[in-house]
């Protein structure tokens, strides 16, 4: 189980600009939430840090229940794309949604910070390290289910593929399927659709647009 933020890492975290997410803290602070996954390190000068969506999200449970300084808030671990097929039924209540939204509006906010021009119409460099989890996101995001514990489960299930810079998404139902690559598409993916050639089940391939 992933470990909350320390008191002073949350103190970090909840002072950041509420727009930008940009931090303010000391070295050891900033470098501590980067290795953590909750920040990362601006490549242009001059290397400001700012959240990560998982940052946004602790953020986001620290504002909306805050606790004193020696506990961490219940809802503080970092934010976990479902990706499909966990051994856990996927949570779909309200306080899933808000934390899905919020990871969803911080990973848009970092594409803005570090694509080119400030593109937020594709994948930026965060989100091509972890593929499967971004993808993912953008279908949790836009209301798709992920599929539960078991083979049989309806649902999305994203999975890494030999290709270095694409995913495979898999889901039993045609139109559902369909849906996914709709919302891939309007995310920045390319998407195209295959079948397995042993049982001819169709499945897409889903990579970051570069342009």
């Amino acid at each position: 189980m992933t470990r909350p933020p320390t008191a002073a890492q949350r103190r970090v975290i909840d002072t950041a600009d509420p727009v930008t997410g940009r931090l303010r803290g000391t070295e050891a602070q900033l470098a501590a939430l980067v290795k953590r996954g909750l920040a990362f390190r601006h490549p242009r000068p001059p290397h400001d840090h700012f959240l990560t969506p998982e940052g946004h999200r602790v953020r986001q449970g620290v504002l909306e229940t805050p606790q004193p300084a020696t506990e961490a808030p219940a809802s503080a671990g970092v934010f976990t794309a479902r990706v499909g097929g966990e051994e856990t039924p996927p949570e779909t209540g309200p306080a899933r949604r808000r934390e899905v939204h919020s990871a969803w509006q911080g990973l848009l906010e970092l594409r803005r910070m570090t694509n080119p021009g400030g593109a937020m119409d594709r994948p930026c460099g965060w989100e091509r390290t972890r593929l499967a989890e971004a993808a993912a996101l953008a279908l949790e995001a836009a209301g798709h289910r992920p599929a539960g514990p078991g083979p049989g489960a309806s649902g999305y299930r994203v999975r890494t593929t030999p290709q270095p810079e694409a995913v495979a998404v898999h889901e039993p139902d045609s139109e559902a399927l369909r849906a996914c690559a709709t919302t891939l598409e309007g995310a920045g993916w390319q998407v195209s659709d295959h079948r397995e050639p042993r049982t001819g089940t169709r499945y897409l391939l889903a990579s970051p647009r570069r342009a």
